[in-house]
């Protein structure tokens, strides 16, 4: 796509943590690549960190993204998962900002009303509408189903990053 904005969209976790390309080029988006990094529980914090540093940074230099979007975290029911989590958000925010490359972070009410309109939106809600953005077709079932789960951080940066560039 001619001046397209490829934007790599991370779901952090300590255990698995998602990705998702998506390039944007004028008010079309598709997707080029997703999936997971899976880190081992019987590793200790520290060694997971590491791992997870090291792929995707891997992963960033592969696929070449213009920037990031990464959740706002806004609470947790567990502190503990709180903690790792927001361990594994320095990570990815680190390794952005190795590769001078920004990385913008949205509140998951605002990737919802972005994608769907709605702040309040429903998983399936946002899944609809995904797949109607990316022109999905119902094939590669198990790999979509985690595209639509990584999609919309993505979507969103691209509608905002590209609505603020023409202001």
């Amino acid at each position: 796509m001619a001046d397209s904005l490829r934007i790599l969209g991370i779901d952090p976790g300590s255990r698995k943590t998602g990705y998702g390309l998506i390039e944007h080029s004028g008010n079309k988006s598709r997707h080029l690549d997703s999936g997971f990094i899976r880190l081992n529980e019987k590793e200790t914090l520290s060694e997971r960190l590491f791992i997870l540093s090291r792929e995707l940074g891997k992963i960033i230099d592969r696929l070449n993204p213009n920037c990031g979007a990464i959740e706002k975290i806004f609470y947790a029911k567990n502190a503990q998962s709180a903690l790792s989590l927001g361990h594994a958000r320095g990570v990815i925010l680190l390794k952005f900002s190795e590769r001078q490359l920004p990385i913008h972070e949205y509140q998951a009410l605002k990737v919802k009303q972005t994608v769907v309109g709605a702040g309040r939106a429903e998983k399936s809600q946002i899944q609809h509408m995904v797949k109607i953005l990316l022109k999905m077709t119902p094939c590669r079932k198990i790999r979509q189903t985690h595209l639509l789960l990584l999609s919309p951080m993505p979507i969103c940066g691209g509608h905002r990053i590209i609505r603020y560039n023409m202001n």
